[in-house]
C-alpha cells in the first residue's frame, strides 16, 4: 500500500503507535541513549535550494534520508550523500524509517512546513524548520503546543537569533542605553520583481499553466494546498509571491529584521495592525509595497510600542541623528529610545548607535555581556541541545511561534488590505468577519493534521 492510498486515519494510528516508542527527551532511539559521542540520524525534508545550508550545518551527523518532491532539485545532495535513502513523500519516509530517525530538518515551501513538522513531532522526532515557522496562525499555535506535548527539541531557522549582534541589542537595551523604546521602524527593499529570484509577476492572472517537469511530483508539492494545475510562476522559486504558498516579504524577513526588537522589548502578538499605505497587484498575489503599523500594549513596566514595517521600496524618513552625507540603507531596523537610537541592517548582526560621534564614544565603554554566546550557528545549537550538550535553542517553538504569529497578523493585513484588530487570547479578528479561513487555512484531506494536541 502506498501513502497515496493510505487513509489519514490509518496514518494516525500508525504514527501514534510509533510515537509511543520514543520516550527519551532528547534521542529518539532509546537503545542508544543521550550520548554526546553518538551521531544523530538526520532526515532532510527538502533536498535542494535552502536545504544546502542544513546539509552544511550538520556535518558530522548521520544523514539517513533525503525527501524531496523534485528529483532534479535534490540530485546534488543525493549524489553527495549516497547512503541516505531517497523519498518523494515524507509520509512514506516516516512510515518506513521512523525507527531509524532521530531528528528532521524541514526546508520546503511555507505552506508545507506545518504538516511535515507536525508529523515528525508526533513520532517523537526533534525538528528544525526554516523560517517562517508556519503559513498561518493556527499552525504556529499548534506547533507551539506540540513541542511541549511531544517533548521534542525544536528550532526555527532564523539564524540571526544565534548571532553576537542580537545579543548586543538586548544587552544594550536592558542596561538602559536606549531608555524607554516606544517606536520601532523596520524596512526591507524587496520584493524585487525585476531582479528576482524569489518574486516574479506572471505574464497573466491567473498564472499560465503547463505540464510540470518530469522530475516533479506536482500533487505532492501542493501538499495541503487546494489542487490546481502546475505553473512555472509557482515553482520552484517564485511561490513566495502567492498567498496560497508563501507569506510575502513580511513573512519571509520579519523573522530576521524584527527578531531583535521582538526579543529585546519582550513583545508578543500585536493588538492591532493598520494599513498605512499598500500597493496591490492582483488578488491572491503579494502587494508591490506596503507600510504597516503594529501596535503592542504595555508589558509590565515596559511602555506600549508602535512598530512600523515598510517593504517594496517604502522606508521611514532618516532619523534626525542620521548623517545626511551618507546614503540611507535600503533595508534596516531602528529602535528609537528616549535616550538613544539603535540601528541594525536587515539582519540583527551589526547593531550600532546613532549618530556616528556617539557610536565611536560608546564603543570605548560597552555594557557587560550577560547573555551566553552561541558557537557554530543555529544547526549546531539545535544538535547540541538534542545531545544534552547545551541548553534549548534560542529560537525554539515557544519563542519562534510567537514571533511568527506577530508577522502573520501583519501578513493578514497585507492579504486583505484591511486594518486588523487581533484578539490573541481567542485567536480571532474582532473587526471583520470571514477571516477565519486565513487564521486557519483549510488543508486537503490527508494533510489535515494537528487536532490531537488541542484535545488536551
Amino acid at each position: 500500500m502506498t501513502y497515496h492510498d493510505l487513509s489519514r486515519r490509518q496514518f494516525l494510528q500508525t504514527s501514534a503507535a510509533a510515537a509511543s516508542l520514543f520516550v527519551l527527551p532528547r534521542f529518539a532511539i532509546a537503545q542508544a541513549g543521550p550520548s554526546a559521542s553518538r551521531k544523530l540520524n538526520l532526515a532532510f525534508i527538502g533536498g535542494g535550494g535552502i536545504a544546502d545550508v542544513a546539509f552544511d550545518g550538520c556535518l558530522g551527523e548521520n544523514y539517513v534520508a533525503i525527501c524531496d518532491v523534485d528529483d532534479a532539485r535534490a540530485a546534488k545532495n543525493c549524489a553527495k550523500y549516497p547512503h541516505a535513502k531517497r523519498f518523494k513523500d515524507y509520509r512514506v519516509m516516516f512510515d518506513k524509517m521512523h525507527r531509524e530517525i532521530d531528528a528532521v530538518i524541514v526546508s520546503i515551501p511555507d505552506h508545507s512546513h506545518f504538516a511535515a513538522a507536525y508529523l515528525a513531532m508526533q513520532l517523537g522526532k526533534h525538528v528544525y524548520v526554516q523560517k517562517p515557522l508556519t503559513h498561518d496562525i493556527w499552525q504556529a499555535r499548534t506547533l507551539r503546543r506540540a513541542a511541549a506535548y511531544y517533548k521534542v527539541i525544536t528550532q526555527m531557522g532564523n539564524q540571526g537569533h544565534t548571532t553576537e549582534g542580537i545579543r548586543l541589542v538586548k544587552e544594550w537595551y536592558e542596561s538602559g542605553v536606549l531608555g524607554e523604546v516606544r517606536e520601532v521602524h523596520a524596512w526591507f527593499d524587496g520584493p524585487n520583481f525585476e531582479k528576482g529570484p524569489y518574486f516574479s509577476i506572471p505574464s497573466t492572472f491567473p498564472a499560465p499553466t503547463m505540464a510540470p517537469p518530469a522530475s516533479l511530483d506536482w500533487d505532492l508539492w501542493l501538499g495541503p494546498a487546494k489542487k490546481r494545475k502546475f505553473s512555472a510562476a509557482y515553482a520552484p522559486l517564485t511561490w513566495r509571491g502567492w498567498w496560497d504558498f508563501g507569506c510575502g516579504e513580511l513573512g519571509d524577513w520579519a523573522c530576521h529584521t524584527l527578531d531583535a526588537p521582538f526579543w529585546s522589548l519582550d513583545l508578543d502578538a500585536p493588538t492591532r495592525v493598520s494599513v498605512i499605505n499598500l500597493e496591490p497587484i492582483a488578488e491572491g498575489f503579494v502587494c508591490r509595497s506596503s507600510h504597516l503599523k503594529f501596535e503592542f500594549p504595555a508589558r509590565g513596566n515596559k511602555p506600549p510600542v508602535a512598530l512600523h514595517w515598510y517593504d517594496g521600496g517604502q522606508h521611514p524618513a532618516p532619523p534626525l541623528d542620521w548623517d545626511r552625507t551618507k546614503k540611507f540603507p535600503s533595508s534596516g531596523m531602528l529602535m528609537i529610545g528616549d535616550k538613544n537610537t539603535l540601528m541594525t541592517g536587515a539582519r540583527p548582526d551589526t547593531p550600532r548607535l546613532l549618530p556616528d560621534k556617539l557610536w565611536e564614544e560608546f564603543k570605548l565603554n560597552l555594557p557587560a555581556k550577560t547573555i551566553p554566546r552561541i558557537k557554530g550557528g543555529p544547526f549546531q545549537e539545535w544538535v547540541r541541545a538534542i545531545k544534552n550538550e547545551g541548553p534549548l535553542p534560542g529560537s525554539h517553538f515557544e519563542y519562534s511561534a510567537r514571533l511568527t504569529e506577530m508577522s502573520l497578523v501583519g501578513v493578514m493585513a497585507q492579504r486583505t488590505n484591511r486594518d486588523i484588530e487581533w484578539d490573541a487570547v481567542n485567536m480571532r479578528v474582532t473587526n471583520h468577519n470571514g477571516l477565519e479561513q486565513i487564521v486557519r487555512q483549510p488543508a486537503r484531506r490527508g494533510w489535515d493534521f494537528g487536532a490531537e494536541v488541542w484535545r488536551t
